[in-house]
């Protein structure tokens, strides 16, 4: 029988070659050698999220030193000013600690599956990380350009608001669904919801901005993109014979914030707080999107006040309370049912109509 490999000789071999060397600098040493001031550093790593290492702990190498320097240009350059540089910092540390985890389970999966793990992992390290760099390289550089092109054609440098749709899409019944699933098979079951809700966007002309376990959060420059989107998410949810789950969706047309590749304000507020009140298998839309859609200048306020405007203890579902009232102004793609006013947190009475196709009406 051969001897037990030395794990924590294999995993110094595989740190040496992601740090490019082995770690033999401690903190000061690399503020120092860098010529940036030691608490700058010190506060740079704790945003990026590194694990906490005492003074005296030789847990660098010189690849630190160089990142360090490129930073503090980055800084002297104007880059990172001190209003951005902590946001950006946060938002690469969690990305990549994200990535990481993800790719070290899925290396680690590959190496327990063979007679000798530890060699296999290490080989796996090797062979593997450098296409996996060069390839994430390459997906920055073209999200960077599509961006680019974004800005140059619809937004302002200057100016983070822009005009757009945006949608929340999340699985019904996920909690309780969630509760009669193994591990493996929960797993499978949101991969397959993420898969296609992810292709789906894409294809259609919208782009994800996150997902969020049973949900993911869209958005469109186009209302229509956006409703065909939804459209086609929850329609897709309401085949029986189509393993994608069924799904509810809401969308807001408005002003929106765009930061660090997330978006915020009232109209992503309002999508949200519309998706919790939908219907399964339906689609609900706030004003913005509903006038962008229907083409209608502005809707008349039908529908008066007949209690203080308070919000209720819980969501109201707009189906239940609502009016079977169509809109005499649709396109010839969509038909819209107002939808009586509903109350949900920050908002005491919320405008929504139901969006759907003329064979559903």
């Amino acid at each position: 029988m051969s001897e037990p490999t030395d794990l924590g000789a294999v995993f110094e071999s595989i740190e040496a070659f992601l740090l490019g060397g082995p770690p033999n600098l401690t903190q000061g040493e690399v503020a120092e050698r860098a010529d940036v001031p030691l608490e700058l550093a010190r506060d740079l790593w704790r945003q990026l999220g590194f694990a906490h290492v005492t003074d005296d702990t030789a847990a660098f190498a010189d690849s630190d030193v160089e990142a360090l320097q490129l930073t503090a240009d980055l800084l002297r350059m104007g880059i990172l000013s001190p209003d951005s540089q902590a946001a950006l910092v946060r938002t690469w540390g969690r990305s990549y600690a994200r990535l990481a985890e993800w790719q070290v389970s899925l290396l680690a999966g590959l190496a327990v599956a063979g007679p000798d793990p530890d060699v296999r992992l290490a080989e796996l390290a090797a062979g593997v990380l450098p296409r996996v760099e060069a390839l994430q390289s390459y997906v920055w550089r073209r999200h960077l350009s599509s961006a680019a092109s974004r800005l140059l054609t619809t937004g302002s440098p200057s100016n983070p608001e822009r005009t757009m749709a945006v949608c929340f899409v999340d699985i019904v019944g996920y909690t309780a669904h969630s509760k009669s699933l193994e591990e493996e098979a929960l797993v499978e079951w949101i991969e397959g919801f993420e898969q296609i809700a992810t292709g789906t966007v894409v294809d259609l002309g919208g782009r994800v901005i996150k997902t969020i376990g049973d949900e993911i959060l869209f958005t469109a420059d186009d209302p229509v993109a956006a409703a065909e989107i939804a459209l086609a998410l929850t329609e897709r949810g309401l085949d029986d014979d189509n393993p994608f789950p069924a799904v509810r969706a809401g969308i807001a047309y408005g002003l929106v914030v765009n930061r660090l590749g997330d978006v915020f304000g009232p109209t992503v507020n309002i999508a949200a707080r519309l998706t919790s009140v939908a219907r399964p298998g339906t689609v609900v839309l706030d004003r913005g999107a509903y006038l962008a859609l229907s083409g209608v200048d502005d809707e008349p306020d039908e529908f008066e006040a007949d209690a203080a405007d308070e919000p209720s203890p819980a969501a109201q579902t707009p189906e239940d309370e609502g009016t079977d009232d169509s809109s005499g102004a649709d396109l010839p793609g969509y038909r819209f049912r107002r939808l009586r006013r509903v109350s949900v947190k920050g908002y005491a009475r919320l405008e929504a109509w139901r969006l759907k196709r003329p064979k559903d009406g």
